[in-house]
């Protein structure tokens, strides 16, 4: 019989409910593509619809391990959020803006 995880919290020590919540919050800032669609309630087909796409194309992208930026960039704004490039570097982390206009109409005057 399947039983709810609070009941089996409810159970745990204080330091194994910290080490979960740890492990919890780590699991949510590193994850591949397709389980960021499926944790913002996204299906492939959404997902497709959004992109101008169809579904088998999504099934690809998401089992590459290569990608253009302006590829990523698309796909992460369809699932509602915005992409940003850091260099983590020992002494500190860097955003790079080199990519910040791709996929852009900006227009410049002369």
């Amino acid at each position: 019989m399947a039983r709810k995880f609070a009941e089996l919290e409810a159970k745990m020590s204080a330091e194994a409910i910290a080490r979960s919540d740890a492990r919890y919050r780590e699991m949510l800032t590193e994850m591949p593509l397709h389980e960021l669609r499926r944790a913002r309630g996204l299906s492939q087909e959404m997902l497709a619809k959004a992109l101008q796409i169809k579904q088998p194309n999504v099934a690809k992208l998401e089992k590459r391990t290569d990608i253009y930026i302006s590829t990523l960039r698309s796909t992460i704004e369809a699932m509602g959020g915005e992409l940003d490039i850091v260099a983590r570097f020992p002494d500190g982390a860097v955003k790079i803006t080199n990519f910040s206009s791709i996929g852009e109409n900006k227009t410049t005057a002369s």
